[in-house]
C-alpha cells in the first residue's frame, strides 16, 4: 500500500525566512509611511538613550562610592580601638599583640585634636592634627604615594608637619614655610586653660584627592602630638588596617581577645553608615526614575506597532488568505517590535560605555564650554568625576530593557493576528 506524504507548507516553520523578510520589510520606511518611521525612530532613540542613560549615571554612583571608600579606607583605619577604662599608656605592646592577629596588616597608635590653622595668607581654618609616628606614616600608601611637594624623610626627628595642598593654597604655604596652630586644650594655670599656639615647619604636602582631607587634615609627629596635646606617653587611639575592610565582624572577636585589657571597637561602617546609607538609597532612587525613560519608550513601540497593524490591515488579510497562519502573523509583529528593542538597547549599551570610558573629560569639555565648574571638589570631595562600571549591574540593565521591549510587542502583535481577513477585504 502506498503511502501518502503530505508536504510541510513553506513558511509554516516559526520565525522561517518568510517570516523574518516580511518582518524586516515592515521595518523599512516607504513614503506614504512616514508617521510609521518616526514613531519607530523615536522609540529606538528613547530605548538607547534610557539605556546610556542608566549605565553612565549607575557607573559614575558606582565610581562614587568606591573612589570616596578608597579614600577614606586609605587615610582612617578599618578598626579603632579606645579605652574603655584607663588610657592607652601600652599603645606599642597593644599594637604589637593585635599586629599577630591573621587577617590584620598593620595597627597605628594616633593622638588627634582640633586645633585652628593659620598661614601667610588669609584667615585661619579649621584643621585636625593627627599625631603619627613617620614608620606608620610611610604605610599608608595613599598618603605616601601622593606627596606633592617636600618630604616625609625624618618625619619623626623633622620637628615640622604634613599638610594637604589645599589647606597649603588657602594659607599660602609652601614647604619650608611656618603654620601656627592653635589648641583650646592648653596650658593649665590658676588663671584657668589658656589656648596653646606653636608654630611648625612644613615639610610635606599631600594630595590624597578628597578635598575635606586635603584642606583639614595636619600630620604632626606622634612624640610632638603629645607633648601638644598633653598626652604624653599615651595614645588616645588605635587605629587597625585589616586585609579585606568587609571582614571586620568577623575579626572584632579576635581583636578583642588578642588586646588582653577591655577595649572599645567601632569599624568604618559605623562611622560612615549615614554617608554612605545616602548614597545607597540615591543610587536605588536613580535606578527606578532613569528606568522610567526606558519604560517611556516601549510605550512608544507599542503607539508606532499599533499604527502599522492599522496601515498594514490590507496586507495581514491578503497574507491569512495565502495561508498564513494567526501564529505567523504574531511573530512577524513580534520580531518588528523586538528589532527595535534589541537594536535600541546595543546602541544604549555601546554609547554608555563610551561615555563612561570618556567622562573626565567630558566633564572638562563642558566646564570650558559654560566657563562653570561642573563637579566642584568642594561639595563632590572628589576632584575627578569617577566612573566603575559593574558587569551584573549592566546585564540586568539590559535585560530589563530586552524585557520591556518585548512586552511592549505582544498587544500589538495579537491585534494584528486576531484581524479578521474577511472585514478588512470586505471594502477593497
Amino acid at each position: 500500500m502506498n503511502q501518502v506524504v503530505t508536504a510541510k507548507p513553506v513558511g509554516a516553520r516559526p520565525f522561517s525566512v518568510f517570516e523574518r523578510m516580511v518582518a524586516w520589510r515592515y521595518l523599512r520606511s516607504r513614503r506614504n509611511e512616514t508617521m510609521i518611521s518616526v514613531i519607530a525612530s523615536i522609540s529606538f532613540l528613547g530605548i538607547m538613550l534610557g539605556v546610556a542613560t542608566l549605565i553612565v549615571v549607575m557607573a559614575v554612583l558606582n565610581g562614587f562610592r568606591a573612589e570616596l571608600l578608597s579614600r577614606i579606607l586609605g587615610i582612617n583605619g578599618h578598626l579603632i580601638v579606645t579605652r574603655v577604662d584607663l588610657p592607652l599608656e601600652d599603645y606599642a605592646e597593644l599594637a604589637k599583640r593585635i599586629n599577630g592577629v591573621a587577617g590584620v596588616k598593620y595597627a597605628i597608635p594616633l593622638v588627634e585634636g582640633q586645633v585652628l590653622a593659620q598661614g601667610n595668607v588669609g584667615a585661619g581654618s579649621g584643621a585636625l592634627v593627627r599625631g603619627i609616628r613617620g614608620e606608620d606614616l610611610g604605610k599608608l600608601t595613599l598618603l605616601a604615594s601622593n606627596i606633592k611637594q617636600g618630604s616625609t624623610a625624618g618625619f619623626d626627628t623633622a620637628g615640622g608637619v604634613a599638610i594637604g595642598s589645599r589647606m597649603a593654597a588657602n594659607l599660602g604655604l609652601a614647604p619650608g614655610d611656618t603654620i601656627a596652630l592653635t589648641s583650646p586644650d592648653g596650658d593649665v594655670s590658676s588663671l584657668g586653660t589658656t589656648a596653646r599656639q606653636k608654630g611648625y615647619p612644613v615639610t610635606a604636602i599631600f594630595e590624597v584627592g578628597m578635598s575635606e582631607y586635603d584642606a583639614s587634615i595636619v600630620f604632626m609627629p606622634f612624640s610632638e602630638a603629645q607633648t601638644y596635646f598633653n598626652s604624653e606617653g599615651k595614645a588616645q587611639s588605635l587605629e587597625i588596617y585589616v586585609d579585606n575592610p568587609d571582614d571586620v565582624d568577623a575579626l572584632k572577636p579576635k581583636v578583642e581577645e588578642a588586646a588582653q585589657r577591655p577595649i572599645f571597637l567601632t569599624d568604618w561602617r559605623q562611622r560612615n553608615q549615614t554617608f554612605f546609607s545616602a548614597l545607597q538609597v540615591q543610587r536605588n532612587v536613580m535606578f527606578m526614575i532613569l528606568t522610567l525613560i526606558v519604560l517611556v519608550a516601549a510605550l512608544n513601540i507599542i503607539s508606532g506597532l499599533i499604527m502599522l497593524v492599522k496601515d498594514k490591515g490590507h496586507d495581514i488579510a491578503i497574507l491569512r488568505t495565502m495561508g498564513a497562519t494567526r501564529g505567523a502573523i504574531m511573530r512577524i509583529f513580534l520580531m518588528t517590535g523586538a528589532a527595535i528593542g534589541m537594536t535600541g538597547t546595543l546602541a544604549g549599551v555601546l554609547l554608555g560605555v563610551v561615555i563612561c570610558l570618556n567622562v573626565e573629560r567630558i566633564r572638562q569639555f563642558f566646564s570650558w564650554l559654560s566657563g562653570t565648574v561642573l563637579f566642584n571638589p568642594e561639595l563632590y570631595f572628589l576632584s575627578q568625576l569617577p566612573a566603575k562600571m559593574d558587569v551584573s549591574e549592566t546585564v540586568s540593565v539590559v535585560l530589563m530593557a530586552l524585557v520591556l521591549s518585548f512586552l511592549a510587542t505582544l498587544f500589538p502583535a495579537w491585534r494584528a493576528a486576531a484581524l479578521d481577513p474577511v472585514e478588512a477585504l470586505r471594502y477593497e
